[in-house]
């Protein structure tokens, strides 16, 4: 470091012989780094103006894919490179700071080589002798300040100039910038309250005119203050003071920068501020529902951590994502139940899941808790047989699959109907499952066609059905039947962006109130927690409403509404397919705009089921264009019989072991362990 530190040395020997006065060579020194380094500093400071224009998007981003965090980096990512913006860009004036910081103190430190140039050969003699003369232990580092303060108190070496080192005067109005002032007394106290007072002073400033560390929580500002001035108390107390007086003059200097920065690049000119705090606010209000983790819970995720590798011999895992995941695994559950010993261990990511009360009544349930912070070491160390799961991407993101196993089977379950998997997810959600059970023959095509497109590994494909909608059927016809005059139209949207919600509900309503309809709206619930200001102002602009034909269902607690209504209006909702396919009724679908997570969808030459059914098991209408919406309700409903008789076929025709997909996932799970324990025994 000592050589690097000599041009800085030659900068501060040029500010000393033309100033002729110690102090204010280290004061011009200061000015001079600070103005070399401009261009830099400007390129950092476009750079954070850059990303607090983009942080809407960001925050957009995370409220669109709300805890779906490898989503969120995926896409954090292509805008950072779309908006070219380097993350990395800020650490630069951190680690330029450090690096000048290292070369003041070694040049404070040396004076006799950096501020008068002295010979080595002269310096390791006026040392040496100093060292022979002296009975105190001196440090390496301070050593030259010694020489320096004998010298001028009387100490020689014959043969030797000493007037130089005699002439250099190394006090500043009053202060002794050789000192160590936490070693002096007195005055010399002033140097880290000033250095500690100038941090404070800085970092004040830089919350209000620094456009990253304006937007930085109350929290984070608290900590970086105190860090500040902690740091700065410390470097003005501990080393000589002509390095305090340089920190203190650096914060002085790095406000008058920040000003000129900002009259360059105004951030005001560039961030949308407005849009920035509705974004912040609306991204805190989601997630601050349910982010409270107690200490209990972070205990009892500990203890389930440890108790599921304390089990050996695990040979089927169940991994769901929260409370309500259980019901696409049920039927399946309930056939390895009935039909086999098997122990299953069933892993949540929510505290609340119901499994836990399951787990109480059946001693062949091992439930665990296993939160966030946990679940990437426990899917890298998973070391069971067979691994279910219904979350896409593993191995592509944070979820890895095992380090441990490699001979784990990875199952994907499908939770939608008609889900197809070249559109609803992003490319290569599925690559890395050995086995997927599909809904039917139509996953397998596009699930072919993708590893044919795409030169993929052929996966195992097992055409189950869909248990959920079996579990629909059941609970559907089980439901008291009556005969009601007014007939029932369920308004269920999806909670995607641009839905009929924040589209098109008034002019849809328009069309259906007074009509001789029970309308009822239901959202999604996803919607009500994400956006509860969004639903609030639509229900608080019909509380006027003098009709008694609207409702707005906002209790989530049973789904009977869905299945008792003669009709569902949504958008791209999937309750609209199960509803059809259980109740043999027509579904109208609003054509808002489509949820693409694969750009790439074309590339595999199928319509994906998603569009192309719209048509075929009820209506589809343009945003806007609900003219006629009511008069083809009433046609639909008198043809009911007919819609009935095509939507049993349509369901019969994609979905595939209706009645019997628990059945046929079960055999093959059994199947597959008996397989895997033959294997064991052979080897």
């Amino acid at each position: 470091m000592e050589q690097i530190s000599i041009p800085f040395g030659w900068v501060m020997r040029f500010c000393y012989n033309l100033l002729e006065n110690y102090g204010l060579a280290i004061i011009l020194f200061t000015l001079f780094t600070k103005i070399i380094i401009f261009p830099v500093t400007l390129w950092t400071h476009k750079n954070s103006v850059k990303l607090v224009k983009i942080q809407p998007q960001l925050n957009e981003l995370k409220i669109k894919y709300f805890g779906e965090k490898d989503i969120i980096s995926e896409k954090q990512l292509e805008l950072y490179k779309e908006e070219k913006y380097h993350p990395l860009l800020g650490m630069v004036p951190m680690i330029i700071q450090i690096f000048l910081l290292i070369c003041v103190i070694q040049i404070i430190y040396n004076p006799l080589t950096h501020i008068l140039s002295l010979d080595s050969s002269v310096i390791n003699t006026l040392v040496n002798a100093f060292n022979e003369t002296v009975s105190a232990d001196v440090s390496k580092n301070s050593v030259q300040l010694a020489v320096v303060k004998a010298v001028q108190e009387g100490f020689f070496v014959s043969g030797i100039d000493l007037g130089s080192i005699k002439a250099l005067d190394m006090n500043f109005i009053g202060f002794d910038l050789s000192a160590t002032p936490i070693s002096s007394v007195g005055i010399m106290y002033a140097v880290p309250l000033a250095a500690g007072a100038s941090s404070l002073a800085l970092s004040l400033f830089q919350n209000k005119m620094n456009p990253i560390q304006a937007e930085q929580g109350k929290v984070s500002t608290i900590i970086t203050n105190a860090i500040s001035v902690g740091i700065s108390l410390i470097l003005g107390g501990f080393v000589p003071a002509g390095i305090g007086l340089y920190w203190i003059f650096s914060n002085l200097f790095t406000m008058l920068q920040q000003v000129i920065l900002n009259a360059i690049i105004n951030p005001k000119k560039h961030i949308d501020y407005k849009r920035l705090e509705e974004t912040k606010e609306e991204l805190n209000k989601l997630e601050s529902i349910g982010s409270v983790s107690s200490k209990e819970n972070v205990k009892r995720a500990k203890a389930d951590y440890k108790r599921f590798f304390s089990v050996a011999n695990k040979h089927l895992v169940f991994y769901s994502e929260k409370n309500g995941f259980y019901k696409y695994y049920e039927r399946l559950i309930n056939y390895l139940l009935a039909h086999s010993n098997i122990i299953i261990h069933y892993i949540t990511s929510d505290p609340d899941d119901n499994i836990f009360k399951l787990a109480e009544k059946e001693n062949k349930i091992k439930a665990y808790y296993i939160d966030e912070k946990r679940l990437i070491t426990l899917f890298m160390k998973m070391d069971a047989d067979i691994v279910v799961m219904t979350m896409p991407d593993i191995d592509n993101f944070h979820y890895k699959r095992s380090y441990v196993k490699k001979d784990i089977e990875y199952i994907y379950v499908f939770h939608g109907p008609t889900t197809s998997v070249h559109m609803n997810f992003n490319k290569g959600s599925l690559d890395n499952y050995d086995t997927v059970f599909c809904t039917g023959e139509f996953h397998v095509k596009e699930i072919r066609r993708q590893e044919e497109v795409y030169n993929l590994n052929k996966k195992n494909l097992i055409v189950c059905g869909y248990g959920f909608l079996e579990t629909l059927k059941e609970k559907y016809d089980s439901l008291e039947k009556t005969d009601i005059k007014t007939k029932k139209v369920l308004v269920a949207p999806s909670w995607q962006k641009d839905n009929i919600l924040d589209l098109c509900i008034d002019s849809l309503l328009d069309e259906l109130l007074g009509k001789g309809f029970d309308v009822t709206v239901r959202p999604h619930p996803e919607y009500v927690k994400r956006y509860p200001q969004r639903m609030d102002e639509i229900v608080k602009r019909y509380e006027n409403y003098e009709g008694d034909d609207l409702t707005f269902e906002l209790d989530f607690a049973s789904s009977n509404s869905l299945y008792q209504s003669d009709i569902v209006i949504t958008d791209w909702s999937a309750a609209a397919y199960e509803f059809s396919y259980v109740t043999l009724k027509p579904s109208i679908f609003i054509d808002t705009p489509m949820k693409i997570n694969n750009p790439e969808y074309e590339k595999i030459g199928i319509e994906p089921l998603e569009i192309k059914l719209r048509s075929e098991i009820g209506k589809r209408f343009a945003v806007g264009d609900f003219s006629t919406l009511s008069d083809s309700i009433e046609t639909m409903l008198l043809n009911k019989d007919e819609y009935s008789a095509k939507i049993e076929n349509i369901r019969n025709t994609y979905i595939a072991n209706f009645m019997k997909s628990g059945e046929v996932g079960g055999k093959y799970i059994i199947r597959q362990l008996i397989n895997k324990q033959n294997k064991k025994e052979n080897e």
